[in-house]
C-alpha cells in the first residue's frame, strides 16, 4: 500500500492502474504546524462527521453534478471517450470546518448500456495511494465490457491530493530523473545519510508547494468524500469496487458509513491492522516469492529465450545478482540516461505485478535485452511506468501524491533494535536476493517521522458493524499484498466473504478469470456472495 525504504529499493505497492491497462494548492511552510496526534482533528478519526446528517455539510449533501461530454487531453495518453460524462465534485478541505474550503474531486462516468436493467452506479478505485480512478475508466472501458458496464453507470474519481483532484506536488520532473540516476549507496552509513538527505529535501518541497493539502488528504478524509460522491450520484448505498490501496479505502468507508454500504468488493486486499513494517516486510518477502517463481518458469519452460541459465536452483539468484551488478555497470539506453540499479529493479518489480500471461513475457524480453544486448531501454521502460513519468520526462502526480496519502495515513515510529533485529534476519532468511545489502540501520527511522504534521490513524482491525455483507478477493501469488492480508481483512469485517484467485499476480480483476468474473457479476449485479471457501483456479 505504500513506498517503503528498504535497503537499495522502494516497493511501491498496491498500484494496479498500469497493470490492468499494461499501459492547486500552494501555501508556504508556515501553513503546516508540526502537531502531535490529537492536534490535528479532521485529519483523521479524532473528528467524525455525521456524513447527510450533518446540517454543515448540506450544501455539499445536495449538489448536483454538472456532467458533460469528456474531452481529450493533450497532456493524457489516448483513450477512447465515446460516450463517457465527466464532472467535478465538490468536497471540504477540512471535515471539521467545512465552510473553511473546499476542494474539487474530478469524476468521470461510463453511463450503463443497458438502462433499462440499470442497477445504479458502480464507484472504482485502482490502488495506490494515488492512483487515478479517472484514468482507470478512461483508458481501461474494456475492462468493464459485459454485465458490469450494461448494469451500472461505471464511475471513476481521482482521490483528493491526487490526479486532477487539488494534486499535492512536490518535486520537479528534473528532480526525479536526477535521483533516478544515482543509486543510493551500497555502505550502510553512507546510504542513510543519502536517504535523510533526500527526505528533508521532499517533505521541504512538499510543505512549501502543498503545505495547506497535506493534513487533508488521508483516506479517512476520502472516505467521506465518498460518501458525498454517492449522494451525489443519487444512490441510497455505495457500490464500490477497490482494488489493492482502494481496499483500505472501501474497509474505511465501511467503518464510517456501515448503514450506507452496497455491494463492496476488496480486491488484492490491504490488511487495516498491519502496520508499516509489517506490510513492508511481506511485500518484500511476496517480491522475492514471484521473482522465484518467476525464474523458475523461465527455465523451465521458456528456455531458448530465457537469459538465465539452465538450472532452475539459481536462476532466480541469477537475476538478482545481474540487477545488483548494475550499480557499479549501468546501462546505456536510446534516451540518454543509464539504467542504474534501483531503476533495474523497479522495473522488474513493475512486471512482477503481472502474471504468466500479460507481464512474464515481458519481463523475459527486458531481462534478455540487459544480460544479452547490454542496453537497458525495457528495462528502463518499465520502471519509468511504475513512477508514472512519459516519453517526455513528465510524471504524474502518482509518487508525491502517494507519499502524501501515506503520511496522512499514519506515521511510524522507528523500530526498536531488537525488532529491526528480527525483521532483518527474517528478511534475510525469507527474502536474501532483494535485501543484499540490507542492514539494520535501515530501519533506524520510522515513516514520515520528519513530516510536517503527525497523523492520529494508527493500524487497527476495521469490523464495519451493520455494513452489509462484503466481498474480499485475495489472490495466492500477488506479491504487492499478500494473500495473508486479504485472509485477515475478511476476518476482521463483521459481514464478509472471502473469494481466493489461485494464480500470480496483483488482484485478480480484468485478468479474464472466468471465476472470478462470474464471481464479481453475481454479487455486483444480484447480491449473490460465492460460497464461502470458494477458490478460482489461474
Amino acid at each position: 500500500m505504500t513506498t517503503h525504504r528498504t535497503g537499495r529499493r522502494l516497493v511501491l505497492a498496491a498500484l494496479v492502474v498500469g497493470n490492468l491497462l499494461l499501459a492547486t494548492a500552494c501555501n508556504d511552510l508556515a501553513t503546516v504546524q508540526p502537531a502531535d496526534a490529537g492536534a490535528v482533528g479532521s485529519a483523521g478519526a479524532a473528528a467524525k462527521p455525521a456524513g447527510a446528517d450533518d446540517p454543515r455539510l448540506g450544501t455539499f449533501y445536495g449538489q448536483h453534478i454538472g456532467w458533460h461530454a469528456c474531452r481529450p487531453d493533450a497532456g493524457s495518453p489516448p483513450a477512447d471517450l465515446t460516450g463517457m460524462q465527466c464532472g467535478e465534485l465538490r468536497v471540504p478541505l477540512d471535515y471539521a470546518d467545512p465552510a473553511a474550503d473546499a476542494l474539487g474531486v474530478a469524476l468521470v462516468r461510463l453511463p450503463a448500456a443497458d438502462p433499462t436493467r440499470r442497477v445504479g452506479s458502480l464507484v472504482v478505485n485502482p490502488g495506490g495511494p494515488g492512483g487515478s480512478g479517472v484514468e482507470m475508466v478512461a483508458m481501461g472501458r474494456k475492462l468493464f465490457d459485459g454485465a458490469l458496464h450494461n448494469r451500472f453507470d461505471v464511475v471513476g474519481f481521482d482521490p483528493r491530493g491526487s490526479g486532477a483532484s487539488s494534486p499535492v506536488t512536490c518535486l520537479t520532473d528534473r528532480q526525479r530523473d536526477d535521483r533516478d540516476q544515482v543509486d543510493l549507496p551500497v555502505d550502510p552509513a553512507k546510504r542513510r545519510a543519502v536517504l535523510e538527505q533526500r527526505d528533508t529535501e521532499l517533505t521541504t518541497a512538499c510543505a512549501a508547494k502543498s503545505g495547506r493539502l497535506l493534513p487533508f488528504v488521508g483516506t479517512r478524509s476520502t472516505a467521506r468524500d465518498l460518501d458525498v460522491l454517492r449522494q451525489a450520484l443519487g444512490d441510497p448505498r455505495l457500490n464500490y469496487l477497490g482494488i489493492s490501496y482502494g481496499t483500505y479505502l472501501g474497509a474505511l468507508y465501511a467503518e464510517e458509513f456501515p448503514a450506507r454500504t452496497g455491494r463492496l468488493i476488496l480486491d488484492g486486499a490491504v490488511d487495516p491492522a498491519a502496520d508499516a513494517l509489517e506490510e513492508s516486510t511481506d511485500q518484500i518477502i511476496g517480491f522475492e516469492s514471484s521473482l522465484r517463481r518467476f525464474a523458475d518458469d523461465c527455465v523451465r519452460t521458456h528456455a531458448a529465450e530465457c537469459p538465465l541459465g539452465g538450472d532452475p536452483d539459481t536462476a532466480a539468484k541469477k537475476a538478482a545478482d545481474y540487477l545488483e551488478g548494475l550499480h557499479d555497470r549501468p546501462l546505456d539506453t536510446a534516451d540518454g540516461r543509464r539504467l542504474t540499479s534501483d531503476l533495474g529493479w523497479a522495473g522488474t518489480q513493475a512486471l512482477l505485478y503481472g502474471d504468466e500471461t500479460d507481464a512474464w513475457p515481458a519481463l523475459r524480453a527486458a531481462l534478455t535485452m540487459a544480460m544479452v544486448g547490454k542496453r537497458g531501454d525495457l528495462l528502463l521502460a518499465s520502471a519509468d511506468r511504475f513512477h508514472g513519468r512519459d516519453e517526455k520526462g513528465h510524471y504524474t502526480t502518482l509518487s508525491d501524491s502517494h507519499n502524501a496519502i501515506s503520511c496522512a495515513d499514519g506515521a511510524a515510529a522507528a523500530p526498536s533494535p531488537e525488532r529491526a533485529q528480527q525483521v532483518v534476519a527474517k528478511l534475510k532468511a525469507e527474502a536474501p536476493l532483494v535485501t543484499q545489502g540490507v542492514s539494520v540501520e535501515d530501519y533506524q527511522h520510522g515513516r514520515c517521522e520528519n513530516w510536517p504534521f503527525r497523523s492520529p490513524e494508527k493500524p487497527h482491525v476495521v469490523r464495519a458493524e451493520g455494513s452489509t455483507p462484503i466481498l474480499v478477493v485475495g489472490s495466492t501469488g500477488d506479491p504487492a499484498t499478500p494473500y495473508a492480508a486479504a485472509e485477515n481483512l475478511a476476518k476482521g469485517l463483521a459481514h464478509a466473504t472471502l473469494l481466493t484467485r489461485e494464480g500470480e499476480g496483483h488482484g485478480a480483476f480484468g485478468r479474464g478469470n472466468t471465476c472470478i468474473d462470474a464471481a464479481y457479476e453475481a454479487y455486483l449485479v444480484s447480491g449473490a456472495m460465492p460460497a464461502p471457501g470458494t477458490r478460482c483456479a489461474g
